[in-house]
């Protein structure tokens, strides 16, 4: 679906498979009756990606701010998260943690699972989506006049917040499974939605299990460690891989504590899968 200038949706086929549009993306088209036809994709500023099992695909382009939805219940992966700001850092976008469901008393686990990030300097909002006006206050201007992801593993309070951000999208939303704990897919397509008095606009997506990074080589995966930049200059070798090498200045900062071990244990995973891909 293609929105218009004049704010009409129409229904649009992209000419060729290869590479073709992603939520966010500005194209030009061609009219012929109530469709039409995908004649170019705009320069992006960036494009993200999401992954299941099987699959890579990119889902969402030209983004300005990453929310990053989590909550104590059910729990966030830390996996997820840490995947999802290598995404947001490695595509130039800037990442916010939104803690939802504040207002629970197991938030303060999930507050202490989360201050590493904090002290990375990641910025980080609590809110408590079921109060419709705190969250926007909250929220909306952080939102102001750009384009903004929300993106978050499902049970997270997504479809809340986008209500209470957008009180037209009529967002289904569902209790969360207790018991698998995990919550149900209640999004089932990436859309993008305008803000009130044309404020912003605010892309929704699936919940995700996994998020998009196989198409990241070496150098683009180091960009989602912005910690690691001051000490990569101390390394011994050029080419260094930050892993084994002697002389490493990550692995220095790695031993004595500057370089957090769970991070440096996510950047390790990442390559490994990188390595395997490229094996196969």
């Amino acid at each position: 679906m293609v929105e218009l200038e004049d704010g009409e949706l129409r229904k649009c086929f992209p000419r060729g498979k290869k590479g073709g549009p992603a939520v966010g993306d500005h194209v030009a088209v061609t009219l012929q009756g109530e469709e039409g036809s995908i004649e170019r994709i705009h320069e992006r500023k960036n494009l993200l990606y999401r992954s299941d099992e099987m699959r890579t695909k990119q889902f969402a382009a030209n983004v300005d701010l990453l929310l990053i939805v989590v909550a104590s219940e059910p729990m966030f992966s830390d996996d997820l998260v840490g995947r999802a700001l290598v995404g947001a850092w490695s595509a130039g976008v800037a990442p916010l943690i939104v803690l939802n469901k504040a207002d629970l008393a197991s938030t303060s686990v999930a507050r202490q699972r989360l201050e590493p990030l904090r002290r990375l300097g990641v910025p980080l909002v609590e809110i408590s989506a079921t109060d419709i006006e705190a969250t926007r206050r909250t929220l909306q201007p952080l939102l102001q006049g750009g384009c903004s992801l929300l993106l978050g593993q499902s049970g997270m309070g997504k479809s809340t917040i986008l209500n209470a951000l957008v009180p037209d999208a009529r967002a289904h939303t569902q209790e969360h499974s207790q018991a698998l704990g995990a919550g149900r897919h209640t999004t089932t397509a990436t859309r993008l939605y305008h803000l009130p008095d044309d404020s912003g606009v605010i892309i929704d997506s699936p919940g995700f299990q996994a998020f998009g990074l196989s198409h990241l080589g070496p150098e683009e995966i180091l960009l989602g460690f912005p910690e690691f930049t001051t000490h990569t200059d101390l390394c011994r070798f050029y080419n260094c891989s930050h892993r084994h090498e002697p002389g490493c200045g990550v692995l220095a900062a790695l031993r004595n504590g500057t370089i957090a071990a769970e991070r440096h244990a996510l950047y390790e995973r990442l390559l490994a899968e990188h390595e395997t891909r490229n094996t196969y």
